[in-house]
């Protein structure tokens, strides 16, 4: 008699034990917080309410003393709210996470330990392949914050500054109009019997949605350009206001700009700003009116724009006055610092729950998207081949 054939052997066969699912073990972070050398760069990660929070669920900041003092945040507060506070910046920096709002320089990623966790800005125009490879040959794992994505598919961090430069923008032009200032004496407002203030905005993202919500809040008369029907579209039914708005064309840009006492720039562009203001279009404004170029940190989307600095922010070509400054959140250090302590913390608290950021990044697609260097290997496409560094798909590396 012929045995039963089975696909499966004996062993197959016998009574196995059940493999439970290990519940995941909450990590301790211990996050550094160096003080930020950038020129002119005064904002901080994180405030000290968002130092509490984490300390209260276990996590350790050490912070450099002075760190937050440009946004008027005092060792004593950070100390207060569960902070290290230490004068010793190479101490900060062996931290195994480092928390920055620009990235570090080479001397400064010398004294990260080896596979330690950066996460700052990453500004790609300024960095170079010598940057890249000193993170290589530490086996650093760097995030770029950026690139993170929301679960809705939008960059948190960049509408965040995009928000603060964009009602910056009218608050600056509104300064540089005043007789103080040796501007045109134009008041922003809608004042009884006076025409009010033109104000031309170029670009409906986000820096333009804001910048002409807060030119509208003044009482302005705005007109919005973009080559974007959609974009235009959005800004308009957004605001809930019958603005002028208008595609890209020559002839109605020209005579708005003749009207216009303020022209503000917020066009981006994935390698530089286009110039879509002319030096003729320039000349032909009037007297003492004012620009104010947010993508001068691209290139500047006005031909005649410069970059200049917060302690010498204007230069006037052809009798307009130009404000070229490229990290305008930072003159409003605070309130900056709030909004970027605002995006980080439930991040890290995330990560901690998660058991740290290997295992975030695993099932975390936004925040993965802002990874540009895992273990010292390369895992961003655009940096990759922005500078010619070897690529791997980061979703290999990780899974």
């Amino acid at each position: 008699m012929n045995k039963p054939t089975t696909p499966f052997s004996k062993s197959e066969l016998l009574p196995q034990e059940e493999t439970l699912e290990i519940e995941r073990m909450k990590g301790e972070l211990f996050i550094g917080l160096p003080k930020e050398t950038a020129y002119q760069e005064k904002r901080v990660c994180l405030t000290p309410d968002s130092v509490s929070a984490l300390t209260a669920n276990g996590h350790r900041v050490l912070i450099e003393s002075g760190a937050g003092l440009h946004a008027n945040f005092t060792d004593k507060e950070f100390s207060e709210a569960g902070a290290e506070v230490t004068r010793e910046t190479a101490k900060v920096f062996s931290c195994p996470m480092i928390l920055k709002v620009s990235p570090p320089t080479v001397e400064e990623i010398k004294l990260i330990n080896p596979r330690s966790i950066l996460i700052s800005t990453l500004q790609l125009k300024t960095r170079s392949k010598s940057y890249f490879q000193l993170l290589s040959e530490k086996r650093i794992t760097a995030l770029a914050f950026e690139f993170i994505k929301d679960p809705f598919g939008s960059y948190p961090a960049v509408e965040a500054l995009s928000e603060i430069a964009g009602q910056s923008s009218v608050l600056i032009a509104s300064e540089l109009m005043a007789n103080t200032s040796n501007g045109n004496g134009l008041m922003f407002g809608n004042i009884s019997g006076v025409p009010p203030t033109e104000v031309v905005i170029i670009g409906a993202g986000t820096v333009g949605y804001f910048a002409a919500k807060s030119a509208l809040g003044l009482g302005a008369n705005v007109k919005v350009f973009d080559s974007s029907i959609t974009k235009l579209r959005k800004i308009q039914r957004d605001l809930q206001a019958h603005i002028y708005t208008s595609t890209l064309q020559p002839k109605n840009l020209i005579k708005s700009l003749k009207r216009a006492d303020v022209l503000i720039g917020a066009v981006r562009g994935k390698n530089r700003s286009p110039i879509i203001i002319t030096e003729n279009m320039v000349e032909k404004m009037k007297n003492n009116s004012v620009i104010i170029d947010v993508s001068i940190d691209m290139g500047g989307c006005v031909e005649t724009s410069e970059i200049t600095t917060h302690d010498n922010p204007t230069q006037t070509k052809h009798g307009v006055i130009h404000y070229g400054v490229p990290n305008i959140p930072s003159r409003y250090a605070r309130s900056a610092s709030i909004s970027i302590s605002n995006i980080f913390t439930p991040y890290l608290l995330h990560i901690g729950e998660e058991g740290g950021l290997e295992n975030t990044l695993r099932f975390d697609s936004g925040l993965r998207n802002g990874l540009y260097c895992y273990h010292g290997v390369s895992s961003n496409k655009s940096v990759a081949d922005w500078f010619g560094l070897s690529f791997r798909d980061p979703n290999l590396l990780i899974f």
